[in-house]
């Protein structure tokens, strides 16, 4: 007698969307947006300013309704089962919403308490030790640096153990100290099985973090991949003296360059 084969069930994205559509009176801000994001993986969404990546932020965060398309969040539909996806998600907005008269340990635990947590204060010091805060801890936020401020913040959206974080545009406004401790900080939240998705006009942002990258132009996604893949898309490096490999700026550069002029045909 043959046993059967025991059938192997394939793990869901932490994230799918498809067709997603969103206009703004006359202005067609998102025209058909596809990706799929993998369970604690880092997804940069790409993008200059106005391409509509916090529109999708927002669409998948439940704070803005699309106009077509389907989207699921953690396996929740985003329309239909809203609550289910913000019990599932933290969202990180491009601005730190930390109270700067508190310490940041006060911070932490006034979190935890306003979403019901037993031992707010085990909580909040384990994420200042996660977040490289301890010394920190009692001192007013006033005083931390913009770095500080923002691993806080992050450090804020995690209370609750959400398995899906959106980090819009995380270092915007910060010096080039300050946003790789906020990177550390976002490679440890996929070390420890978070799934990131991450919108930024920063190039070298996406290259340094991101698992997988799409990039968002007027409003559609026109190429994603891995770095990898999208470096093979342009000609190999040509060999004179030394070998210049394309970077992701100029991948990004060379397609957004393609897609405007398709679109102008």
């Amino acid at each position: 007698m043959s046993i059967p084969t025991p059938t192997r069930q394939v793990e869901r994205p932490a994230i799918e969307v498809r067709g997603l559509e969103k206009s703004f009176k006359q202005v067609n801000v998102l025209r058909g947006v596809d990706l799929e994001v993998t369970r604690g993986s880092i997804f940069a969404l790409l993008g200059s300013n106005g391409a509509g990546k916090t529109t999708v932020v927002r669409i998948l965060s439940t704070l803005l309704r699309a106009d077509a398309g389907t989207a699921r969040v953690n396996g929740f539909d985003v329309a239909t089962q809203a609550a289910d996806v913000r019990e599932s998600i933290s969202l990180t907005g491009q601005f730190a919403a930390v109270d700067e008269i508190l310490s940041g340990r006060e911070n932490l635990i006034l979190v935890a308490r306003l979403r019901h947590l037993k031992d707010p204060g085990a909580i909040a010091d384990d994420l200042l030790r996660r977040f490289s805060l301890t010394e920190a801890a009692t001192r007013r936020v006033a005083t931390y640096s913009g770095g500080m401020r923002r691993r806080l913040d992050i450090a804020m959206s995690l209370i609750g153990d959400p398995p899906v974080i959106f980090l819009d545009e995380p270092t915007t406004g910060l010096d080039p100290q300050a946003r790789i401790e906020v990177w550390h900080a976002v490679k440890e939240l996929a070390e420890g099985g978070t799934t990131v998705l991450l919108t930024t006009q920063h190039l070298d942002e996406a290259e340094q973090l991101a698992d997988r990258i799409a990039i968002l132009h007027e409003g559609r996604i026109i190429v994603h991949g891995t770095l990898a893949e999208l470096k093979r898309l342009l000609p190999p490096a040509q060999v004179e003296y030394v070998e210049k490999q394309p970077t992701l700026e100029d991948v990004f550069l060379a397609l957004v360059s393609a897609g405007t002029t398709k679109e102008q045909r």
